[in-house]
C-alpha cells in the first residue's frame, strides 16, 4: 500500500480517536522511529512517564507493517506490560488505524512453548518425578489437585496460555503439562499438532502485523538455528534498560545433584542399568564436589572437579547416545513413548552442553581471555538447600551484535535509558560504540545508532524535590542507623504516611519495618507479607498506607494521585560486592584499562536509582519528593555522575523545605 498517511497525520488521527492531547515528545518519538525503520538505523530513544511511548512506536511499526507487508515484532521485558498491549493498547489503536489505513491491523501475543499446555503431554501420561530435594507431602498433594485441575481447564481454554489460568499454579504443577521447546515432539512428529496451544498461536502470529512476545523469546530466537519468530526485519524492544539481564538470564546454564538426578531418571527406562548407575554415581560425586566447595565464583577448577566434571560429560554422553528409538504402536509411533524419549534426550543434551561449557571455559588459561564466569550458588528453598553450579556471559554484547542487531532494525526504548548524561553506558552493553555527549530532543548518530531523549510532559523542577540527606552517617553493615530511622519517622509523619520506602534489601525493608510500626500511626505494608500486587493495591486504595519492599518495587509500581507523595530510598543500590557475576564484569572492565567500578557498579547503581525516583511522578498531576538517604550521593566523588542520569527535580540537602512541602501536600 503505498496512499497511508503519514505518520504525523496518522499519529494525530489516533490520539484523537482515543481522546488524548497532542504531546509533543510523542510526536518527536514516533517522528523519529518511522525515520530509523526507513533509513535502517537502530534507535535508543528515552521517553519519560506520560510521554506516550507505546503509540509512539506502535503507529510508525504499524504504518512500516501494513505498507510493506512485514511483521513487525514488539518485545516486552514484563507481562504487566505485554498485557496492557495486547489487552489495552493494540485492540484500541487497530480501530482507531482501521479508516485512514483501510484495513484493521492485526496483531497476536507469541510467548515461550513452555508456557502453553502440552496436549500429547497431558493424553499421554508422561509426568515429573517430583524432585527429591523438595519432596514433602503437602507439596506433593498440593501438585496432585493443581495438576488435576489444569488437566479439567484444558477443555476450557481456548489459548492454554498459563498467564490466562484463573488460579496461578506452582512451577512443579506447570511441568507436568509442558514442554520445553528441547523436549517438543515437533509438529511434524506429534499426534496433536493441529491442536496444539503453541502451534496455533505462532501461525497467528505469522499472519499478523505486529507480535507482542518478551525478552527471553528474542534471545532464544536470536540464538537458536531453528526459526521461531516469523520473518521480520524490525524489532521494538520496549522496557530495553532490562534487555541485557534478560538475556543474561536466558544464556546462564546451571548443574547439580538434582540435575542431573532428574537426567538419570528420565533416561532410566531407556537405556541398560549400568549405564544409568554410571550416571548415578556421576551425579552423586557432583553433589559431594559442590558441597564441599563454597560459595562465590570459581576462578579456576577446584581439586577434583575437572576429573568429576570430565566423567559426568562422559556419562551423560553415553546415556544420551544409548537411548533407543521410539517404540512402534499399531498406529505407528506411540506417542507417550516418543515424549518419553524426547524429554530424556533434551534434559541429557542440555545438562551435557552445560559441563562441556564449563570444562571449555577453564580450558582457557588466561582468564582475561575467557567468555564465561563460573560460580556455585547455596540456593534456600523451603527449609531445602540446594548447591548449583552456574555459568553465565561474561558479555551478551557479541551475541546482541551478531544477532539480533545484524539481521533486523532495532528499536530500544525506556523511561530510563540514560547514565550519567547520555547513552554510552547501555550502548556498550548492547554492542554498540558509544557516542559521547549529551541527548537531545534531536537525533545525535554514531556508527549505525541514533540516541534521543524524547523528554517528559513533566515539569520536574516545580512538581517534585530531590532531597539528599548529607547530614547522615553513610550506610553501614550493621543496618539503618539510629539517626536514619529518625529521619525516615520525620519524613513520613510530615507526608501523613504516602510513603513508598525502596530498599536495597529485603533485610533492610523488615527491619525498617519492624523498628517503624511501634513510632508512627499509620499502616506499613512490607514486601512479602501478601502478594506484590495485592501489597500495591492497598497502597493505592488508602492514603495513609505505606509500603515498604526491595528490587521489584524499584521498578514495578505505578501508582498515581494522592497515595503517593514521599519515595525514600535507604541507600544507593549498589551491586552486593559478593554478586559473582557482577564483580567478573568488573574485573575484565579493570584488567582492559577501564574503570570497572563506574562502568558496571556505579552504572547497575544509576540504572536501578533513576527507576526508583521514577515511581514518584506517574501523572502531570502528581506532585511530592524523592528523598535519598545516603550521603554519599551528596560527598561522594560519584555522587554527580549518579545525579546525571535523575530527573531534573528541585535538589536540596535542607530538610526544613522538605517537610514543609510535605505537610503542605498532606493538608491540601
Amino acid at each position: 500500500m503505498t496512499d497511508i498517511p503519514a505518520v504525523p497525520e496518522l499519529l494525530d488521527h489516533a490520539v484523537t480517536e482515543l481522546g488524548g492531547s497532542r504531546r509533543e515528545g510523542q510526536l518527536a518519538m514516533a517522528t523519529a522511529v518511522a525515520a530509523a525503520i526507513d533509513d535502517d538505523v537502530h534507535l535508543a530513544v528515552q521517553a519519560g512517564t506520560g510521554t506516550g511511548k507505546s503509540l509512539a512506536y506502535l503507529v510508525p511499526s504499524i504504518r512500516h507493517a501494513v505498507e510493506s507487508n512485514d511483521t513487525v515484532v514488539v518485545s516486552t521485558a514484563t507481562i504487566a506490560l505485554q498485557r496492557q498491549l495486547t489487552e489495552r493498547d493494540l485492540p484500541r489503536l487497530s480501530k482507531a488505524l482501521a479508516k485512514p489505513i483501510g484495513r484493521e491491523p492485526t496483531f497476536a501475543i507469541l510467548k515461550g512453548r513452555a508456557n502453553y499446555l502440552c496436549l500429547n503431554k497431558i493424553h499421554s501420561g508422561v509426568a515429573e518425578e517430583p524432585d527429591t530435594e523438595l519432596f514433602d507431602a503437602f507439596e506433593l498433594s498440593r501438585t496432585g489437585r493443581e495438576v488435576t485441575r489444569l488437566r479439567e481447564w484444558v477443555s476450557d481454554t481456548e489459548t492454554g496460555d498459563r498467564d490466562d489460568l484463573p488460579q496461578g499454579v506452582s512451577d512443579q504443577s506447570w511441568r507436568q503439562v509442558s514442554v520445553s521447546s528441547r523436549e517438543c515432539l515437533g509438529a511434524n512428529n506429534c499426534p496433536y499438532s493441529e491442536d496444539c496451544f503453541a502451534e496455533i498461536a505462532r501461525r497467528k502470529a505469522g499472519a499478523s502485523d505486529v507480535i507482542v512476545t518478551n525478552h527471553a523469546m528474542l534471545a532464544i530466537d536470536a540464538m537458536s538455528p531453528a526459526t521461531i519468530l516469523p520473518e521480520h526485519k524490525v524489532v521494538v524492544i520496549d522496557e530495553a534498560h532490562e534487555l541485557v539481564d534478560r538475556i543474561t538470564s536466558v544464556t546462564t546454564e546451571e548443574i547439580s545433584a538434582a540435575g542431573v538426578s532428574q537426567v538419570a531418571r528420565r533416561c532410566g527406562k531407556l537405556i541398560d542399568d549400568e549405564t544409568a548407575d554410571a550416571l548415578v554415581g556421576a551425579g552423586e560425586q557432583l553433589g559431594i564436589l559442590l558441597e564441599d566447595s563454597p560459595a562465590g565464583e570459581w576462578v579456576r577448577l577446584p581439586n577434583g572437579a575437572g576429573e568429576i566434571l570430565a566423567s559426568l560429560r562422559d556419562r551423560l554422553w553415553n546415556a544420551r547416545s544409548s537411548i533407543g528409538p521410539a517404540r512402534q504402536g499399531s498406529a505407528g509411533t506411540d506417542p507417550e513413548a516418543a515424549a518419553a524419549r524426547q524429554m530424556a534426550m533434551s534434559s541429557a543434551d542440555s545438562m551435557h552442553d552445560a559441563v562441556v561449557r564449563v570444562l571449555t571455559m577453564f580450558g582457557e588459561k588466561d582468564i582475561t581471555k575467557r567468555y564465561d564466569v563460573v560460580w556455585k550458588s547455596v540456593d534456600d528453598f523451603r527449609n531445602n538447600t540446594r548447591h548449583v553450579l552456574r555459568i553465565a556471559p561474561l558479555s551478551v554484547a557479541g551475541l546482541l551484535r551478531t544477532s539480533l542487531f545484524t539481521d533486523s532494525t532495532v528499536i530500544l526504548t525506556s523511561a530510563t535509558l540514560t547514565i550519567g548524561g547520555n547513552f554510552d553506558a547501555l550502548a556498550r552493553t548492547w554492542g554498540f560504540p558509544p557516542q559521547g555527549g549529551s541527548p537531545d530532543s534531536t537525533a545525535v548518530e554514531g556508527a549505525g545508532w541514533r540516541g534521543m531523549d524524547a523528554g517528559s510532559p513533566f515539569d520536574y523542577p516545580k512538581a517534585a524535590i530531590l532531597y539528599v540527606a548529607g547530614h547522615l552517617p553513610p550506610p553501614g553493615r550493621d543496618g539503618l542507623s539510629p539517626k536514619t530511622l529518625d529521619e525516615m519517622v520525620g519524613l513520613m509523619e510530615a507526608a501523613g504516611g504516602r510513603t513508598l520506602g525502596l530498599f536495597s534489601s529485603m533485610r533492610a525493608a523488615k527491619e525498617a519495618t519492624e523498628k517503624l510500626r511501634d513510632r508512627v500511626d499509620f499502616p506499613i505494608l512490607c514486601q512479602g507479607d501478601d502478594a506484590t500486587s495485592t501489597l500495591i493495591k492497598k497502597f493505592a486504595d488508602d492514603e495513609r498506607t505505606c509500603l515498604f519492599g526491595t528490587l521489584s518495587l524499584w521498578q514495578g509500581v505505578d501508582v498515581p494521585g494522592s497515595s503517593l507523595r514521599l519515595v525514600m530510598i535507604d541507600r544507593i543500590p549498589f551491586p552486593r560486592p559478593d554478586d559473582p557475576l557482577l564483580s567478573a564484569r568488573q574485573r575484565d572492565v579493570d584488567a582492559r584499562g577501564g574503570n570497572g567500578f563506574l562502568t558496571v557498579s556505579a552504572n547497575h547503581a544509576a540504572l536501578l536509582l533513576a527507576q526508583g525516583a521514577g515511581r514518584l511522578l506517574r501523572s502531570t498531576s502528581d506532585k511530592g519528593v524523592v528523598a535519598v538517604l545516603d550521603s554519599r550521593l551528596a560527598t561522594a566523588r560519584y555522587g554527580g555522575y549518579l545525579m546525571a542520569g535523575l530527573p531534573p527535580f528541585w535538589r536540596t540537602r535542607d530538610p526544613k523545605p522538605v517537610v514543609a512541602a510535605l505537610r503542605r501536600l498532606a493538608s491540601s
